[in-house]
């Protein structure tokens, strides 16, 4: 099939589902008092009680059977079923409704559901059959997903900023610093060396990370000159599809799809979900996506009609299998060696942090660092948090977190690119409201005000609604799962 639910990451569902489950309450988290007594009953919110089986069947929208769950995630899951029932008291509050008429319009715009740009009940009813989801409840999903857009419309909505918090976020971006840098990966690669006992002691302390999972697959393209001796995507090509598609659904072997269409050139691969063979070379005639769809349709040997823009492809996957790669494979030791280059830098970068955190480093250690280990100090003129000709964007924000005359260290997630900053001068701007990007601000700002109402509305919810957990039910669902 075209799409799991359970692998549904780029649907319209998923959206849907976790446009649901996030703000106001992303902040709601366990901790409400312990009851016990029926072990049906999961939490009871304001007298009114929520069995366990309704519970099950908000895990099973995001779960799929049989599969093991975390005790922590089933946690998780309880919090945001708990966010989900406040919500629907607080449209019950608020009275906002979405009538059948509104519902219908609004599905019918979205673009999953349309064909030549209109709406198509075709698709509609594909999609339905695909992710495994009636009409009814789809529906009521996506009326919920509404319904939390006008709340919180509601809550935030008519927000406007002042001119000196317009000010404030515009300052807050513009504003110009001059910077002194030093590079720290040219002090760090003249004191990083690794001995081949390390190496292969981290070998062996991670083997299990350098096992790779393969899947060995079958696989055919599909185009119009296959299905329908022509080279137009037309309406008969697409017919073709929706019918290939409909017999995967129905449980149809790739033999019988094969003979029915006469279809030819079935080509097999064994590959991971780097795309390459189990030589490590990159098989060149598959694309990225496509790899990416093939290891997001699980693990079960199946088949499955994939999408990859404008081509289609017929995937039936044989076997997947771990494989163990060894140390003397190059993506591994490069892999081993960045790791501990990892550790040794976050230790050493710990080690300057402490002592700037501790007043023990200032403008004349940086000086003095830059001339014991022979580094040149580059001096930067900073327009603006978006000048990033020099420094990555990221880089950037960290630097205007800090004030003037601090010594600063900043990184990358992965220390690939790690510089000590002296923040030397700081120039605040200004914007006047003639200016054509005042309105830009002026939205920036109010967003910021908005979720900050979202955070206050939060907190009000907490206290608003008694809520009860019955724990001993918590633990049985918990088992249910492990």
């Amino acid at each position: 099939m075209l799409g799991q639910i359970r692998k549904f990451s780029s649907s319209i569902y998923a959206k849907i589902l976790m446009g649901i489950i996030v703000i106001p309450f992303v902040f709601w988290g366990m901790g409400s008092n312990f009851i016990g007594g029926n072990k049906n009953v999961i939490v009871v919110i304001e007298k009114e009680k929520y069995s366990v089986q309704e519970f099950l069947n908000f895990i099973q929208k995001f779960a799929a059977p049989n599969q093991k769950i975390a005790k922590d995630q089933i946690e998780n899951f309880l919090s945001i079923f708990i966010s989900e029932k406040l919500m629907e008291k607080e449209f019950e509050h608020f009275d906002i409704k979405l009538s059948d008429n509104s519902l219908s319009k609004l599905i019918k715009i979205q673009k999953d559901f349309k064909r030549d740009n209109k709406f198509s009940r075709i698709e509609y009813e594909k999609f339905l059959l695909k992710n495994n989801i009636m009409a009814s409840i789809f529906e009521a999903d996506f009326s919920k997903h509404e319904k939390k857009k006008q709340l919180l419309n509601y809550i935030g909505g008519g927000v406007i900023p002042s001119k000196y918090l317009v000010n404030m976020t515009y300052d807050r971006i513009n504003q110009k610093r001059n910077i002194d840098l030093i590079n720290l990966n040219d002090v760090f690669n003249k004191k990083i060396k690794f001995s081949d006992e390390e190496i292969k002691a981290y070998f062996l302390n991670n083997k299990n990370k350098y096992q790779e999972t393969y899947k060995s697959i079958k696989l055919i393209e599909l185009n119009p000159k296959k299905l329908i001796g022509n080279e137009e995507f037309d309406d008969t090509f697409f017919k073709k599809i929706d019918e290939i598609d409909y017999m995967i659904i129905e449980g149809n072997n790739l033999e019988s799809i094969i003979e029915k269409f006469n279809l030819k050139e079935v080509i097999s691969y064994t590959l991971n979900e780097s795309g390459e063979d189990l030589e490590l070379n990159r098989i060149s005639n598959i694309s990225e996506n496509l790899v990416k769809n093939i290891f997001g349709a699980g693990d079960l040997e199946s088949i499955y009609l994939i999408e990859d823009k404008d081509r289609f492809f017929i995937v039936e996957i044989i076997k997947t299998e771990k494989i163990q790669n060894e140390i003397n494979n190059d993506v591994v030791k490069n892999d081993i060696l960045l790791n501990l280059g990892y550790e040794s830098k976050r230790k050493l970068i710990a080690e300057i942090i402490s002592k700037i955190n501790q007043n023990n480093f200032n403008k004349s250690d940086f000086n003095k660092l830059s001339k014991n280990e022979n580094v040149p100090i580059k001096k930067i003129f900073l327009k603006n948090q978006n000048d990033n000709k020099i420094l990555k964007k990221e880089l950037i924000e960290q630097v205007y977190d800090y004030p003037e005359k601090r010594v600063i260290v900043v990184a990358d997630i992965d220390f690939s690119e790690t510089y000590l900053i002296y923040i030397d001068k700081v120039t605040n701007v200004n914007i006047k409201t003639s200016s054509d990007e005042y309105n830009k601000y002026l939205n920036l700002s109010k967003n910021k005000i908005t979720n900050e109402l979202y955070n206050t509305y939060d907190n009000y919810i907490k206290k608003r609604y008694k809520i009860d957990i019955n724990y001993k039910a918590l633990d049985t669902v918990k088992n249910r799962f492990n």
